[in-house]
């Protein structure tokens, strides 16, 4: 389904939903061909590098954040 064009550009509503998603999809190697063809024709690459940094950083604190917990209540 294509989104509704407003003044001949697709409508920029969902854009941050896309990004989080796009980014979650490759970070997990699920990316379809299509999309990943749709986000190298963007602009600017700059909003997928902070995204996919931020991604990156987000899953080594929760990876760490469940480490402590685990390691908390077994070493008791």
């Amino acid at each position: 389904m294509e989104k509704q064009r407003v003044n001949g550009k697709k409508d920029q509503n969902n854009k941050p939903k896309s990004l989080a998603l796009s980014i979650a999809a490759a970070l997990f190697g699920v990316q379809s061909d299509r999309n990943r063809q749709h986000d190298f024709s963007q602009k600017s690459p700059w909003p997928f590098i902070i995204a996919g940094i931020s991604g990156i950083l987000l899953f080594i604190a929760l990876v760490a954040a469940i480490t402590l917990v685990v390691t908390a209540t077994h070493g008791r």
